[in-house]
């Protein structure tokens, strides 16, 4: 071969092949006559193939021609193939997404949301997985995770940060003496069997903090926040828990009321601090904190 083949020399060869005259392929390409003809003359030239046999104004493919068509078509189907994943990107409509979540997210409304975040995505490929906010900490800094939902504070360096702050609500079952109050302050707890979340997370020490002077009776410990509630829809106790976990009970016998102390019960978004989020990742945080926020708002505590 000489010169390089180029891909207006291919585009060219492609549309007098499809349309058989060179006058309609010029119009196919927005381009005059004799600027096809040239590219169709450089092209044989770079494939050192004759590929059109010419009797006056009449081109006629030759075998050569027709075998290259075939494996131009299929490099075309290629490039078509790769404009329309560009346009699913460009659409949020294609990528990967790994999302780590604290259990009291990742076990509770944020499958519900992925499920519809990705109902029109169907190139997206995402994974999801509840873990522990410590683990999410290290999916998120390790590139594990593209997005990481866990507990606050964090003071640890090397992430971008969103703080959504919400306070813990009160949740008992439905036919509860405390049912009846608007707001529950701590001693009203007094001598209530307590569902609390076991020792070593932050939010359970600061619901100890919050109960440390009022008088219990024997509590109930568990893991996670979705067991407490399960808990106390079977009238095990009372639990002082985050709104998010919360909400998925608010209708299976589960009361929820404010609690007049401050918890802090909210999360942060975190991702990689020198990583570039990608669009995909940036619209799925925007679209589940909007999602999340509409949850809260629906439970009028």
């Amino acid at each position: 071969m000489g010169q390089a083949v180029n891909l207006r020399q291919v585009e060219a060869f492609r549309a007098v092949m499809k349309t058989g005259q060179m006058t309609v392929a010029a119009e196919l390409m927005s381009i005059t006559q004799p600027a096809v003809s040239r590219l169709i003359k450089d092209f044989e030239r770079a494939t050192a193939l004759k590929l059109f046999e010419r009797r006056g104004n009449q081109i006629t493919p030759t075998q050569e021609a027709v075998t290259l068509m075939k494996e131009v078509e299929r490099a075309f189907i290629g490039l078509s193939r790769i404009a329309h994943v560009a346009e699913e990107i460009s659409r949020h409509s294609a990528g990967r997404l790994r999302i780590a979540a604290m259990p009291a997210l990742g076990n509770g409304i944020l499958p519900r949301f992925l499920a519809g975040f990705l109902r029109d995505k169907p190139n997206v490929q995402a994974s999801l997985n509840a873990i522990p906010s410590s683990m999410v900490i290290e999916a998120v800094a390790s590139g594990q995770a593209d997005i990481g939902y866990a507990d606050s504070p964090l003071e640890r360096p090397g992430f971008s940060i969103d703080n959504y702050s919400y306070p813990a609500v009160v949740a008992m079952p439905a036919h509860h003496r405390l049912a009846e109050k608007a707001i529950i302050e701590p001693a009203d707890l007094a001598y209530e069997r307590m569902i609390t979340l076991e020792p070593g997370t932050i939010f359970a020490m600061r619901v100890e903090v919050a109960l440390a002077s009022i008088p219990r009776s024997a509590s109930i410990e568990t893991r996670l926040s979705h067991t407490a509630l399960n808990l106390v829809a079977s009238d095990a106790g009372i639990t002082i828990i985050d709104p998010t976990s919360a909400s998925e009970f608010k209708d299976r016998g589960v009361v929820l009321r404010p609690f007049s102390e401050f918890i802090e019960a909210g999360f942060l978004v975190l991702e990689p601090e020198d990583k570039t989020a990608s669009a995909l990742s940036a619209t799925f945080k925007q679209e589940f904190a909007a999602y999340h926020d509409k949850i809260i708002a629906g439970q009028n505590i």
